[in-house]
């Protein structure tokens, strides 16, 4: 289904084009008509099935549709993982750049300052983990009296985390009155008693998630260490074999880092990303469909627009820890029946990320080797 069906209002529709797509997957066009009504909503699917637009594109548009003079966060996103936050956070980015609502991640294991300063100076939508928020909650930086919609998003993995009675907590400084979205990758009895609890008469919405690869592509990993990613990349790059390759970061940052030192060493190279303009990012795009640019360094939410038909190789620098995602990423390749490479670069800490993936889609991928390792 077209978004241009989903009565999303112009600024946003023109914000998810420039994106890259137009069409929503089955948990956004299943889903945000239902928020858009205000309605509290359970969505069970897996993550890297689109979900995180299903909430924060309605969510945008409700909030911007309902302004206030009254200052204070209308709009929080729980989430487990600060990788999660991150992605969250630059969603709302994408899909918010022409409207003016401000949003913010918050997470720990980085200094507080600067999210306080942040959160000085206003948030209209705020997506954090239960831990910082409650550190912050309990130092008074915030409150959450203006809190207009809800979400608590993996709820099984927070579940499973030991992060349900931080929720609980965090529910008691949220209004009663209000629209709360729950989304879960999965739906056991201890998930579905706790949403029966803090939702009202919601709509129940199940996507059954991707997680197939093609056959017509050969996977690989490499073990190697986080300092050594970098040389790994171009070692295999100096392939010449391999005309092409998307290769996947998690972050905008390293994104970037990674062009400056591929390009040092003679490898053309562009980054795609969210704080990319639009011409900047179509630029890039075509330069590499029609091979100026060798290497396109992605990060996940800018990739979802690319499009390009026989390409032959992508690369996971690192390992997504949502396992669906990966099938997304080495989906580019392999397509209607062509042949196509996928390998991904293994960190000892991202070895749990891998069995997560190969649990998914139900093999072991061989592993590889190089002289450089």
């Amino acid at each position: 289904m077209n978004f241009k069906d989903l009565n999303i209002i112009t600024p946003i529709l023109r914000a998810i084009n420039e994106a890259g797509y137009s069409q929503a997957t089955e948990i956004q066009y299943r889903t945000i008509p239902h928020i858009l009504t205000g309605k509290d909503l359970i969505g069970c699917a897996q993550t890297g099935t689109g979900k995180t637009a299903s909430f924060a594109i309605p969510i945008i548009q409700l909030l911007n549709q309902k302004p206030t003079s009254k200052k204070g966060i209308r709009s929080l996103i729980l989430t487990p993982t600060r990788e999660l936050a991150i992605q969250i956070n630059e969603n709302f980015d994408a899909y918010g750049r022409f409207l003016k609502l401000r949003h913010l991640a918050i997470f720990g294991g980085v200094p507080q300052r600067k999210q306080i300063t942040q959160l000085n100076r206003g948030v209209d939508i705020l997506i954090a983990t239960p831990g910082r928020l409650l550190d912050l909650l309990k130092q008074n930086c915030l409150e959450l009296s203006q809190v207009e919609i809800l979400v608590l998003d993996e709820a099984d993995r927070m579940l499973d985390m030991g992060f349900v009675r931080d929720v609980k907590k965090i529910l008691t400084k949220v209004p009663a009155k209000r629209q709360t979205l729950f989304f879960s990758a999965t739906m056991p009895s201890e998930i579905r008693k706790f949403a029966q609890t803090i939702l009202k008469r919601p709509e129940e919405i199940n996507v059954t998630p991707v997680s197939s690869t093609a056959q017509t592509i050969q996977q690989g990993v490499y073990f190697v260490e986080k300092s050594d990613k970098l040389d790994l990349l171009i070692a295999v790059l100096g392939d010449r074999s391999v005309k092409q390759s998307l290769v996947f970061t998690r972050t905008k940052h390293g994104a970037d880092k990674i062009v400056k030192q591929l390009i040092k060493v003679g490898i053309q190279a562009a980054a795609i990303h969210s704080n990319k303009s639009q011409n900047a990012r179509q630029r890039a795009l075509k330069d590499f469909k029609e091979g100026r640019v060798r290497v396109l360094i992605a990060t996940d939410i800018a990739s979802r627009g690319i499009d390009i038909e026989e390409l032959p190789h992508v690369v996971n620098y690192e390992l997504p820890n949502i396992p669906e995602t990966y099938v997304h990423r080495i989906g580019r390749t392999g397509r209607a029946g062509a042949k196509g490479v996928a390998i991904s670069f293994c960190a000892t800490e991202e070895k749990k990320d891998l069995q997560n993936i190969q649990k998914l889609i139900g093999f072991t991928l061989p592993i590889k080797t190089h002289e450089y390792v």
